[in-house]
């Protein structure tokens, strides 16, 4: 084992230039693999973030007009989704259907204290709005089951709408407002980055404006969904429950708008699939620049060795040996300057992640356990790829012709 590392040693400081100049090149490849894999980690990570914490096996429909006539009915009839749509899905899909909630809204309000006033008005949700509108709370705490059950009015708002009425958001919380003309109390403040809606329960705000029944989105939470088919289909079914209820063609897409969150989920995912592939595909011809170099490297040791292994050959080497040695040489240069290029990319990394942070859509930039271990494997897989055929080729030399070589 210490005449293999002398051996290697010897190798690489006999062409010193030329091994510095091509591990440069190694290097530089390993480093922009590393940074690329970073910041596709980076976009991942928020992507996940954004989608675990947004419920992503849901549905969500938002009232429209119908392009199709129905039974009867002309089209251009404006469809009003009703709060009571709830108990109709729930009903008709049975094993689908988890759980489901409506939103609506008073554009006309204003929130008022004595030293400010809030317009834009409220809406009015259930609990599971928290998750699918990632709020996050600062101070205080979401709208809760509580809260549905005994029409209380409470209001949860933006920490920028808590600073116009109060002399801070940190103390907003069990603080009253006037809307409406009632006096409302603040059990929440959350953080943003470009929501600034105030909400109320949904049973509150049935109280307040007579029984109303409208709702302008109703966002249902499914189960059983593996692929796009599948989301397609409780799609369908629940337009079905919809278009029954409110005498629309269920096919008539203008009718009520959707979005249906798990194939947007599953099409983000294939995206994030698609961007580590690229980035390891680029990554990898950015070093095989290297690999060259490497190869070309070994070619010109074992032409310079060409005597040496003719008289090894002939004291009984065996082609085996030969073919290590070469190949462990070519290994340990790519390894020895990949790994150079591993700490200073992952330092590269930190400093990106220090100057933009959690920024939207770029979290957490990082290379970890896994991600190290695959370069490994990619620095071992080149190293032998850039020895091989020079090794290939060292174990044809014949002993006699070796030994002649000059």
């Amino acid at each position: 084992m210490l005449d293999l590392i002398r051996e290697i040693t010897q190798t690489l400081s006999n062409n010193r230039l030329r091994t510095i100049l091509t591990g440069v090149s190694v290097s530089w490849g390993i480093f922009m693999l590393i940074v690329l894999l970073g910041a596709s980690r980076g976009v991942r990570n928020s992507f996940e973030d954004e989608w675990t914490d947004s419920e992503s096996n849901s549905i969500q429909f938002w009232q429209g007009m119908t392009s199709m006539p129905y039974k009867g009915y002309p089209k251009g009839r404006r469809i009003t989704l009703k709060s009571s749509d709830i108990d109709a899905l729930k009903h008709d899909n049975r094993g689908l259907v988890t759980d489901a909630s409506a939103r609506a809204s008073v554009d006309s309000a204003k929130i008022t204290t004595a030293k400010d006033v809030v317009s834009g008005g409220f809406e009015a949700v259930y609990p599971r709005a928290r998750e699918t509108g990632n709020y996050e709370m600062k101070y205080g705490r979401f709208i809760n089951d509580a809260d549905i059950r005994d029409a209380r009015r409470t209001m949860v708002m933006s920490a920028k709408n808590a600073r116009l009425l109060f002399d801070s958001d940190s103390v907003a919380v069990g603080r009253t407002v006037q809307c409406m003309g009632l006096a409302w109390t603040i059990v929440g403040v959350y953080d943003h980055r470009w929501r600034s809606t105030t909400m109320v329960p949904y049973s509150a705000y049935k109280a307040v404006t007579g029984n109303s029944d409208d709702a302008y989105e109703i966002s249902v939470e499914v189960t059983g969904l593996r692929t796009e088919a599948d989301g397609d289909a409780a799609e369908a079914a629940l337009r079905a429950t919809l278009g029954r209820a409110h005498q629309f063609n269920p096919s008539d897409r203008n009718a009520l708008w959707s979005w249906n969150r798990f194939n947007s989920y599953l099409s983000g995912q294939a995206a994030m699939g698609y961007l580590n592939l690229a980035v390891w595909i680029i990554g990898i011809f950015t070093l095989l620049t290297g690999i060259v170099g490497v190869s070309n490297i070994m070619f010109v040791s074992v032409r310079e060795r060409t005597h040496e292994i003719g008289i090894r050959r002939a004291i009984g080497a065996k082609p085996r040996s030969v073919l290590m040695q070469i190949l462990a040489e070519s290994v340990a240069m790519t390894s020895l300057f990949g790994y150079i290029g591993i700490v200073v990319g992952t330092l590269a990394l930190q400093g990106l992640n220090a100057v933009l942070g959690d920024m939207q859509g770029f979290k957490n930039a990082t290379v970890d356990i896994s991600i190290a271990v695959e370069v490994t494997v990619a620095l071992i897989i080149a190293g032998a790829i850039a020895g091989l055929f020079p090794a290939l080729k060292a174990i044809k030399v014949k002993p006699v012709e070796a030994l002649r070589d000059e």
